[in-house]
Parts: structure tokens; sequence; C-alpha cells
């Protein structure tokens, strides 16, 4: 079976015509320059920070809230607007608003439901346990080379964006942030990096899971100490996804350990355990 399939000619010629079209023939071609690629790993991240520093920010400043849900709110500000132009290349290539259409790949499901579940089910536990593991580190690269960083609440710790605010308030910020910090955007991230752009560097080889996910780690540019973990906890989920072509291990890994965390955390929060 050609688990490439559905990266063939797409159902309907794009509509567009002129520079639009040049634009999503570039983005839905097969593969991307390694300026090009840089840049669309990069420059959301980028955009993620002037969102949290213009509109986050004042916004979570002015409601007494948690920086966490700035950062939460300068993410979705960025990110569904990016899960939507993945949408809108499909309507390009098929005449309907998809992801299909050889926009996102690695989705033709090779493994069966059962032996990806177990799979995924590996990754994000192996993600989450070693995420952990890893929290001196962070500490270690934060203390020793990141204290220039000025963003409120930047720490080596992972619950620095929390820190100082009554329990109550910790509480509900979660409960309102979680689905999305917690599920949503990891997954559109996914659905981003892994879906969109990892696919589109053949000419890396076997260098293109490691040039995703350190670029990846860099594009958090707000908590840039954790390139290191970041590289060492993703990065073999990463490469299954790129060698067995099936997104849904890194769905497993990336929002799936993310959902795990946020439901542990916030309980962990409102039993008092935190």
């Amino acid at each position: 079976m050609n688990i490439n399939a559905t990266h063939t000619a797409p159902a309907e010629a794009p509509k567009t015509t002129g520079l639009v079209a040049k634009i999503v023939a570039k983005l839905v071609a097969d593969r991307h320059s390694i300026p090009l690629s840089i840049a669309l790993h990069l420059v959301p991240g980028g955009l993620i920070v002037a969102a949290y520093a213009f509109i986050g920010a004042p916004i979570s400043r002015a409601i007494g809230a948690p920086i966490f849900a700035a950062w939460a709110i300068g993410l979705a500000i960025v990110l569904f607007p990016l899960w939507f132009g993945l949408f809108w290349l499909g309507k390009q290539q098929t005449g309907r608003y998809t992801m299909r259409g050889g926009v996102v790949r690695y989705r033709d499901k090779p493994f069966s439901r059962g032996k990806i579940t177990l799979i995924g089910i590996g990754f994000l536990l192996y993600m989450a346990i070693v995420a952990l593991a890893l929290a001196p580190l962070d500490a270690f690269m934060y203390d020793n080379f990141f204290t220039w960083v000025t963003f409120e609440g930047s720490g080596g710790s992972g619950t620095t964006y929390l820190d100082a605010y009554d329990m109550d308030v910790i509480v509900t910020t979660m409960l309102i942030c979680g689905p999305f910090t917690g599920f949503l955007l990891p997954l559109i991230e996914e659905y981003y990096f892994r879906g969109f752009l990892l696919p589109r560097l053949p000419q890396l080889g076997r260098w293109a899971p490691l040039f995703n996910t350190a670029l990846f780690a860099i594009y958090h540019f707000w908590a840039i100490w954790t390139v290191p973990s970041k590289i060492l906890f993703l990065l073999p989920g990463v490469w299954f996804v790129w060698g067995k072509h099936d997104i849904r291990a890194s769905i497993w890994m990336h929002p799936g350990s993310a959902l795990a965390m946020t439901v542990l955390g916030t309980t962990a929060y409102a039993l008092g355990l935190m």
C-alpha cells in the first residue's frame, strides 16, 4: 500500500491566481527550502511573544490572573489562525476546508488503532517521565545562562508562572486555560510542526526529525532555556512519526502528555498538594 497516496494531485484545481496562487504552491510543495522552513518554524514563536506582550499580559494583569493566562492568550491568538491557515490551504487544493489535499501529511494510519494506541501511550509516558526528570536541567540552564530573560514568571521551575497567587485564582485559571494549553493548542502544534513542516524536508534525510525538533524547541522563545530538555524528550516521538508516517504517535505524546500533566497539576493544586 502506498501510504503517500493522499498526497497526490488535488481533487480540484486551486481557484486562486497570481501572487496568492504562487504562495499556496510554495507552501504546499513537497519540499520547503531550508530558509523558508526555518522561518515557518520560528516566526509563530515570535508572534506569540508579541501577542503575549501587547495583548495577553495587559489582560491578565487587569483581571489579576496569573501570568500563565497571558501566555495562554498569546498562544491562542497565534495558533488558532495558524490552524485555520492549514484548512485554508486545503481549500485551495480541494475546494473545501480540510487539512487533507496534501496539506497535513502522515495521516494515512499505517498502524491499527490498537497498535498505535499502545505505541502512543509508550511515548506519552516517556515524554512525561523524561520531562519531569530533566526539570533540574531546565533550572540549571536558566540559572547559569538565561537569567537575562525578563518575562514575568520566568524561571527554572515549571510552576513559576503560577507562583505568588491565591490557590482559588490558580485553580480557576487552570480550569479555564487547561482545555486549551493542555490539549487543543498542543494538538494544533502537532498538525503544524509534525504534519505540515516535517514532511517537507526530504532533502535533510535522517536529519529532518532533529532539525524539526530543535526548531520546535527554539520556537518556545518564552522558555528558551528548555531547548536541550525539549529536544531530548521530543525527538524519539518525532523520529517515529517521520519514519513511520503516523502523526497519531506524536499526538499521543505531546497533547496527550500535556493533558495528563494538566489534569494531575490542576487536581494537585485543588487538593492543596502544591
